[in-house]
């Protein structure tokens, strides 16, 4: 294993120094129906929110990387993580005492089309820790093996994507994005045949494992299933199960407490939507199944960051001709996938209005959060509607005259002097000249460009004034929420190719950097860096697919 940067390698009071010390408690497996079926063979699996199931082991597996921030979360000690019990656990070739695996029956809508039975095809739960602060954690490995909801795929990973789920988990949560997040990444010592864009050229890559975390994994489809089937009984179980464990501010399960938990379902959603916004990222796959009831980015398959300022653009193959999950379109499509899990619920409500009012005040919530959201990435303090609707509205228009990465642009942005044009002399170029750096061709801004930036500037630095902010509060204020460093898709790819080498020295220190997306960081502006033109249209630098 690389080893990460130096830290302080102390055993805090209350962290365990052997894994056998975890706490389960698995709440899960005691209080909601099982697959009576003990075969783990593809099937229908009816009246039951999970199967129980093996991890499949695996020949000789290996430590890629893990994450101090979660072994915290866990009480786990760094020398626990580096031991060689750790690995075969989070391989799947060991259980601890308490370890219960399963895997958990869902549907979902896939593309805007009722999909029937999904279920953790290649995740498998190894059931939920209890730290010293009282927190339920739910460990999961994707990549672990079949289950009975694999259907006709092998239940296995690659790692190409699981350096890509590993890094992005924890990328999102640095960011402050709510996001699942990654213990580990194993290598499993065998190959896995995959078909990297279903063209027909499959070929043998290296197997891994990443370990997930999360108060819980519980989707919109994990609810749709039940209530497809007309099985009401066991949509109530889980309803009521997921108040209890998860919501339990709401009070007891009633008909008016599930309406609250949908509107905060809703809400939830809303703040990851902004962010998401906030950030560039895309998704790529926002289907039901792949949404979480606690509003965290959930599943990173064919995702990617908006470099080029484009609404349009989508990083999945799949949806390359509908482009359903483009940047531009996830908060709708958020809404339209709240309005599923409204209709799942509904048997157990028998009021459509109200949901109808929760999924209208999802709209409300999601634009004010945008609108403020946006004010505080232009450094403008609380949003005026009198002058900040033109001012975005041309700020957007703006971003697509021409190949503008929005990451540099924002962060360049808080550098422009509010006091250079507060006697109207300067001119378009100097006004631009901190943005510079943000254009991937600089030569395409022909005079009409620039003169339309500069008039947006122009009304940005007279907005700025009007706050009375210096400029050095102003820079401070962008900062804290335009970030230098995201998981740009060609640095996600440097770190797997070095990886399938055998080198993890990439992974190791992207996962550094981005730990502190928002600083400076002197030494580290290589990964700032916008995308490099041979990673254009390179596999796994621009287009992906759902192969993993």
């Amino acid at each position: 294993m690389q080893k990460e940067a130096p830290h302080n390698m102390s055993n805090p009071q209350g962290q365990f120094n052997t894994l056998d010390a975890l706490r389960f408690d698995n709440r899960v497996i005691r209080e909601l129906p099982a697959d009576p079926e003990p075969a783990n063979n593809r099937r229908q699996v009816r009246g039951a929110c999970y199967s129980r199931v093996l991890p499949t082991k695996v020949p000789q597996p290996k430590l890629v990387a893990y994450t101090r921030e979660v072994a915290d979360l866990l009480d786990l000690s760094y020398e626990a993580c580096e031991s060689e019990t750790f690995t075969q656990v989070f391989a799947g070739n060991r259980l601890l005492p308490g370890m219960e695996p399963y895997a958990w029956c869902y549907g979902g809508h896939q593309f805007g089309n009722w999909a029937g039975q999904l279920g953790d095809g290649r995740a498998i739960n190894l059931g939920e820790v209890v730290n010293r602060r009282g927190e339920r954690w739910a460990l999961q490995l994707k990549g672990a093996g079949p289950t009975p909801y694999s259907r006709t795929a092998d239940g296995l990973a690659v790692l190409r994507s699981s350096v890509r789920e590993f890094l992005c988990s924890e990328a999102m949560h640095h960011l402050g994005v709510p996001t699942t997040r990654a213990l580990s990444l194993i290598t499993s010592g065998e190959n896995v045949i995959r078909d990297m864009f279903y063209d027909g050229n499959p070929k043998a890559e290296p197997g891994a494992i990443v370990c997930r975390v999360a108060p819980s994994f519980t989707r919109f489809g994990n609810f749709e299933i039940f209530a497809s089937r007309g099985e009401i009984g066991v949509l109530k179980q889980l309803l009521d199960f997921t108040i209890h464990t998860d919501f339990p501010h709401l009070g007891e399960p009633s008909p008016r407490v599930y309406l609250d938990w949908f509107d905060e379902v809703c809400r939830r959603t809303a703040d990851m939507m902004v962010h998401w916004v906030r950030v560039g990222f895309v998704h790529g796959v926002m289907n039901t199944d792949n949404m979480s009831v606690l509003g965290l980015t959930i599943d990173y398959g064919p995702y990617g960051w908006l470099e080029d300022y484009d609404p349009d653009w989508t990083p999945n193959t799949t949806d390359a001709g509908g482009r359903r999950y483009r940047f531009g379109n996830q908060p709708y499509i958020a809404q339209w996938n709240l309005f599923q899990l409204a209709n799942a619920i509904y048997p157990l409500i028998n009021q459509a209005e109200p949901l109808q009012q929760a999924l209208s005040d999802y709209a409300q919530c999601y634009e004010q959060g945008w609108q403020a959201m946006m004010t505080q990435k232009l450094g403008l303090g609380a949003f005026d509607p009198a002058t900040d609707d033109e001012l975005i509205s041309q700020l957007l228009d703006v971003l697509q005259l021409v190949e503008t990465d929005m990451t540099i642009f924002f962060r360049r942005l808080a550098l422009v002097d509010s006091e250079l044009d507060s006697q109207q002399r300067a001119n378009d170029d100097a006004l631009m000249a901190p943005l510079e750096e943000a254009y991937y061709d600089p030569e395409k801004l022909i005079p009409e460009h620039r003169a339309r930036i500069g008039n947006w500037l122009r009304a940005y630095l007279s907005r700025a004034r009007q706050n009375g902010i210096p400029d050095a509060r102003r820079r401070e204020h962008m900062n804290a929420v335009n970030p230098k460093y995201v998981l740009r898709n060609y640095l996600a790819q440097l770190a797997i190719e070095k990886a399938e080498q055998g080198d993890s020295s990439t992974v190791t220190e992207l996962l550094d950097v981005l730990r502190r997306p928002y600083d400076e960081q002197p030494g580290k502006e290589s990964f700032a860096q916008k995308r490099p033109e041979w990673a254009r249209h390179r596999a796994g630098c621009s287009m992906l697919s759902c192969s993993s």
